[in-house]
C-alpha cells in the first residue's frame, strides 16, 4: 500500500461488493485508508475486504441495506469503532434505471444517499471533520438518450425516469449538505460518472449496437473504467481537495461537454 494521502483515515464505502465501489475501496486502501466495505451483497463485500487485506491493507466488511436508515446509522458508528476513526464516507451504493420501479430506485439511489448524509455529516462534524462523497451520475446533470432499439422500451418501464430523478436529487443533496456543514469541517462532493464498464451497464451494452452507441456519446470515444471514478473519489476524500466542497465532478469522458 504505497500512497499515504489517506493515511490514518477510516472510510465507509457503500456498494463495495463490485464496480465503482470495489474499485474505490481498493484505491482508497492503496492511498492509506482503512476501509469498511459495505454492501447488501455480504459475500461480495467480504471478498473486496479480503482483496485489500491480501495486499497489506486494512479492511473489514459489513452487510448493509442502504434502504434501512437505522442500518446506515449503525454502519457509520461500526466503522468508527472498528478503526478508531471515521473521516471518509462514500455514499456509492446504487442500482440501475431499468426494471426496479420507482419506489425501489428512489429508495436505493436517493434515500440511501440521504441517510448517509443525514447521519454521516453530523457524526463527522462532531468528531473532527471529514469528507463525504456521493455517487451521482451524468443523469443528475443532463437528460439521457438510449440506443434507438431501446428507447421505446425504456419509456414504458415502470418507474421510467426514477433513475434520473434520484441522481438529480443526489446533486441537490450534495450542494445543500456542503453549505450546511462546510463551517463545521465537513466537505461534501459528488462524482458524476458517465457510462462505466461495470455490471450495472451490462444490460445496455449487450443490446445490438448498444456499446458502440454508448461509446459515441463520450468525447473520448470509449466507456470509463471503475478505477477512473475511484481515482476521482479518492482525490475528493483527501486533503489535496481541502478547498473543494459542493462540487459535482463529472468523470464522464466528455459526455456532458456537448
Amino acid at each position: 500500500m504505497a500512497n499515504a494521502k489517506l493515511d490514518g483515515k477510516g472510510a465507509l464505502i457503500t456498494g463495495a461488493a463490485s464496480g465503482i465501489g470495489r474499485a474505490s475501496a481498493l484505491r482508497m486502501a492503496t492511498d492509506g485508508a482503512a476501509i469498511m466495505c459495505a454492501d447488501l451483497d455480504a459475500e461480495g463485500a467480504a471478498t473486496t475486504a479480503n482483496m485489500i487485506q491480501q495486499e497489506g491493507g486494512k479492511a473489514e466488511s459489513v452487510e448493509l441495506d442502504v434502504c434501512s436508515e437505522s442500518s446506515v446509522a449503525e454502519a457509520i458508528t461500526k466503522t468508527a469503532s472498528t478503526f478508531g476513526d471515521l473521516s471518509v464516507i462514500f455514499n456509492n451504493a446504487g442500482i440501475g434505471g431499468g426494471g426496479f420501479g420507482w419506489d425501489k430506485t428512489i429508495s436505493v439511489n436517493l434515500s440511501g444517499v440521504y441517510y448517509g448524509l443525514f447521519h454521516g455529516a453530523p457524526y463527522l462534524a462532531e468528531h473532527g471533520g471529514g469528507a463525504i462523497i456521493n455517487t451521482a451520475s451524468v443523469a443528475g446533470l443532463v437528460g439521457l438518450v438510449g440506443p434507438a432499439s431501446a428507447e421505446g422500451d425504456w419509456a414504458l418501464e415502470p418507474g421510467a425516469g426514477a433513475y434520473m430523478a434520484a441522481k438529480h436529487g443526489v446533486v441537490g443533496l450534495t450542494k445543500q449538505y456542503a453549505l450546511m456543514f462546510g463551517k463545521r469541517g465537513v466537505r461534501v462532493n459528488a462524482v458524476a460518472p458517465g457510462y462505466i464498464l461495470t455490471p450495472m451497464t451490462e444490460g445496455v451494452r449487450e443490446l445490438p449496437e448498444g456499446e458502440a452507441f454508448l461509446e459515441s456519446l463520450h468525447a473520448l470515444g470509449r466507456l470509463g473504467l471503475p478505477e477512473e471514478v475511484a481515482a476521482a473519489a479518492s482525490f475528493l476524500a483527501s486533503d489535496d481537495a481541502s478547498f473543494i466542497t459542493g462540487v459535482i465532478l463529472p468523470v464522464d469522458g466528455g459526455y456532458t461537454a456537448r
